[in-house]
């Protein structure tokens, strides 16, 4: 095993030191700190919305089959998200669009280039068909999903520290970070020692908090049918749209603004309209995580939910008196 380091490191007293090396070799096969980050996200993502899930009655690792559509497509939407608001990295004369053997291609991905709003867009595709695929209510999901996505989003941040990039203006707080002055993406005329404003270690610490409070808020107002999902939109698009300001990366500018910081009041506002609008539709709580017909079968094939979680809706029972008129149960509140 080989480390490989990105250059010497800057002694620079109070601040943040970025790391040394981003990637390691097993063999010829390089293994970078940015993919293990994302990888350990998934994974967080994965264990709690399965916790989530199967609380609120669903089979235990239904999210597995989900997740065999909505990780590819999410990965997928977050390539071609990136390509498409970076047209002049991958078009025009002299580069190498469509040669997937070719550095600079749209298909080089191991280059890095992938957008967590694109990531959302078709994650959500592949959510929506997992959902249609194993019975799952698509709202449910998304409720169960949204603090482990936010967690997910934390811990995959941390791999912009190991590449040193998307980092913000230049400092003199003492939790400055340091880049490395030959770094690709160090600002030409500044001095070596500069520091810059960790927006990695911003977002980690707002996306950490965020997940608390979606928890939290969830649990004290039975937040369903998406509107967890909502409120997840509202946090994270509010944080990412005042992190992006400070970003001093290339960025295309859509009506003024950084075309991330658009993406993000965007979030925002869908966010506000999934709250208002499925509290109107469905002021009661749902009354399964499955779509009606669709339950899991067998003995043990569902764990019982939480009796707070779900109102019974469907209707009663009827009962035959001993002269043959049919009388209707209560329904028990």
């Amino acid at each position: 095993m080989t480390f490989v380091p990105t250059s010497a490191p800057i002694s620079v007293l109070a601040s943040i030191p970025s790391p040394e090396i981003n990637r390691f070799f097993i063999g010829p096969v390089p293994i970078h700190f940015y993919a293990l980050c994302i990888i350990a996200g998934i994974v967080a993502a994965v264990l709690l919305t399965n916790y989530r899930l199967t609380k609120r009655g669903a089979e235990p690792w239904v999210v597995i089959d989900i997740c065999l559509l909505a990780v590819p497509l999410g990965i997928v939407g977050a390539r071609i998200y990136h390509v498409l608001t970076h047209p002049g990295d991958y078009f025009g004369e002299g580069i190498n669009t469509w040669n997937p053997f070719m550095p600079g291609s749209v298909w080089a991905i191991w280059e890095g280039g992938i957008a967590i709003f694109g990531a959302l867009i078709g994650g959500a595709v592949g959510a929506y068909l997992g959902c249609r695929w194993t019975g799952i209510r698509f709202w449910t999901f998304a409720d169960a999903l949204a603090p482990g996505l936010i967690i997910a989003q934390a811990l995959g941040r941390f791999g912009n520290w190991f590449n040193q990039e998307l980092f913000g203006l230049p400092t003199d707080l003492p939790w400055g970070l340091e880049i490395d002055s030959d770094n690709p993406a160090f600002p030409p005329g500044l001095q070596p020692d500069t520091l810059f404003h960790p927006t990695f270690l911003y977002e980690v610490l707002w996306n950490l908090l965020g997940a608390a409070v979606i928890i939290l808020a969830a649990r004290a107002f039975r937040l369903q049918w998406g509107r967890t999902f909502g409120l997840y939109l509202i946090w994270y698009g509010t944080g990412r749209a005042i992190w992006e300001t400070i970003r001093i990366d290339p960025s295309e500018i859509i009506l003024g603004l950084r075309t991330n910081v658009a993406a993000a009041l965007l979030g925002v506002v869908v966010g506000l309209v999934i709250m208002i609008v499925q509290k109107r539709r469905h002021p009661g709580y749902e009354p399964s995580p499955y779509m009606p017909g669709r339950e899991a079968k067998g003995a043990g094939a569902v764990q019982s939910p939480e009796p707070h979680d779900f109102v019974d809706v469907s209707e009663p029972p009827a009962t035959t008196s001993p002269v043959g008129s049919a009388t209707s149960t209560s329904v028990t509140k």
